[in-house]
């Protein structure tokens, strides 16, 4: 008989809007529009408990379980290990023994501690989330768990925020679930240089499509409050040519007063080798990102008293892409050269050469 789920319980989120949003929000925004990676950052941005605790169930860990507690711990104190045995690293006993869990971050925070606890909180948490990382990896590879079953649970979390944002009111007029099909996958990775199943990140696909562009922003963060937890955008992986960061500070002008906080400068984006996808239209506008979205596996596990594994761990990780698109881009989106039609008849027409080279020639494309 399956263990029942013990997936934590999270409080009720209120919609933030654009105006009221400030240093914390632009940078989480920031980092999946640009999909960049929590690891360059300096501080983090918790100044209570109660943050924490929310973004603590948000990764599926409710602490004030001892089993939770416990995993927690064993991966602070992996880092810590980490820290001191590679780079003979001091780790003050503030941050490697906090009284709660929930310390490490305000540390990190800077709402408890001083600059010296900042500074070594930070990098403690970048480790952890590595390590966080490849336990969720391992533990997958370890379950007795199809694809199909990972990516139904995913679709049913997914669709429970949908519909949670429809109770809401959010400006959502379109929430669309999609996974490849086979030939899709086949031609996708033909068309990539690296042809690693590994790397389809769309292979579970959510689209959606706002009302209004001044209605992405608040959406897209209220999927972080929700749904999956900010720094766990995949690095390098966002298309962004809807949304720019320079355009979010131009339309809303009380984050100028932030600017001087940023991790990275105002102008860090233009400075970046965006390659983009090469079979969209010139005109084609969307952003399109990729997250692990963290999902609990009780119910492939023992129950945690009677869990003997020597690493206990229960949260795996999942990949999916969504796309969030404004209704009106949205209309654009599928007219001439941006449709869909053209962009696979572009696709299908790179595949065919590579597939041809030196062998046959081929066909004109219609």
């Amino acid at each position: 008989m399956k263990a029942p789920s013990l997936t934590p319980v999270l409080p009720d989120t209120p919609v933030r809007t654009v105006a009221e949003m400030g240093l914390r929000e632009l940078e989480r925004i920031r980092l999946i529009l640009r999909g960049g990676s929590v690891i360059e950052w300096r501080r983090m941005h918790f100044q209570a408990r109660e943050e924490v605790d929310r973004f603590l169930r948000l990764c599926q860990l409710d602490v004030s379980r001892p089993f939770d507690e416990a995993w927690a711990r064993l991966v602070l104190a992996e880092a810590v290990a980490y820290l001191r045995k590679t780079f003979n690293y001091r780790v003050a006993d503030a941050v490697a023994k906090p009284g709660e869990i929930h310390d490490l971050f305000l540390l990190a925070s800077g709402a408890k501690g001083n600059a010296r606890h900042r500074r070594i909180a930070c990098v403690v948490l970048k480790v952890m989330h590595v390590i966080q990382h490849i336990e969720g990896r391992d533990l997958l590879f370890r379950l007795a768990i199809s694809e199909a079953e990972l990516a139904e649970l995913v679709m049913e979390k997914v669709l429970g925020v949908a519909r949670e944002m429809q109770e809401k009111g959010l400006p959502v007029v379109e929430f669309a679930h999609s996974i490849k099909t086979q030939d899709s996958l086949v031609t996708k990775l033909l068309a990539k240089k690296e042809t690693v199943a590994a790397q389809v990140y769309d292979r579970t696909r959510f689209r959606i499509v706002t009302r209004s562009r001044e209605d992405l922003l608040p959406v897209l963060y209220f999927l972080t409050q929700r749904l999956f937890p900010f720094h766990l955008v995949v690095p390098g992986q966002t298309e962004n040519t809807l949304v720019p960061f320079k355009g979010v500070l131009e339309e809303n002008p009380h984050f100028e007063q932030f600017i001087p906080n940023l991790h990275l400068d105002r102008n860090y984006e233009d400075r970046e080798d965006r390659g983009g996808n090469t079979f969209s239209g010139s005109s084609y506008r969307a952003l399109n990102f990729v997250v692990d979205i963290p999902v609990r596996m009780d119910a492939y596990l023992p129950p945690p008293e009677e869990d003997m594994r020597p690493r206990k761990g229960r949260v795996v990780i999942s990949l999916v892409e969504f796309q969030i698109v404004d209704e009106e881009t949205a209309k654009q989106n599928e007219l001439g050269e941006n449709s869909h039609e053209a962009y696979k008849r572009r696709q299908k027409k790179r595949v065919l050469k590579r597939l041809s080279q030196g062998l046959v020639v081929p066909k004109r494309q219609g």
